[in-house]
């Protein structure tokens, strides 16, 4: 089995069509719809890579790294944002919560692996 990786998104098209692609390049996918949800997940699956997205309801992306980050046993699990969002602002608090990197949407399924393989060797 591919490396599994956990994917985070309040939207239904977004999810589906992360699964679509990463399967394809042989990655295992588990998916969640909000932070909070996304945080129970990370218990359940384990996942070898996290990709989430920003706004979200409940919890949002940044929430959501914090709170990962403040677990031990996900301190070294590698996070990518993919979201919409482009501001070195929100990059730079992102990449202070913990985040690996940063994607932004629509994202191209290529450079998206090429940068998975980056993270997540």
């Amino acid at each position: 089995m591919g490396k599994v990786i956990l994917t985070v998104d309040d939207s239904a098209s977004m999810r589906m069509l992360l699964a679509s692609s990463l399967t394809q390049q042989g990655y295992h996918i588990e998916a969640a719809e909000d932070g909070e949800v996304g945080l129970a997940r990370m218990h359940e699956v384990k996942p070898d890579l996290l990709i989430t997205d920003i706004n979200m309801p409940k919890m949002d992306g940044f929430e959501l790294i914090e709170a990962v980050r403040a677990l031990d046993e996900f301190r070294r699990v590698p996070i990518l944002v993919l979201s919409t969002e482009f501001s070195d602002e929100k990059k730079s608090r992102a990449h202070k919560a913990g985040a690996t990197g940063w994607i932004t949407k629509p994202f191209d399924s290529e450079k998206l692996g090429t940068a998975i393989r980056r993270v997540c060797p």
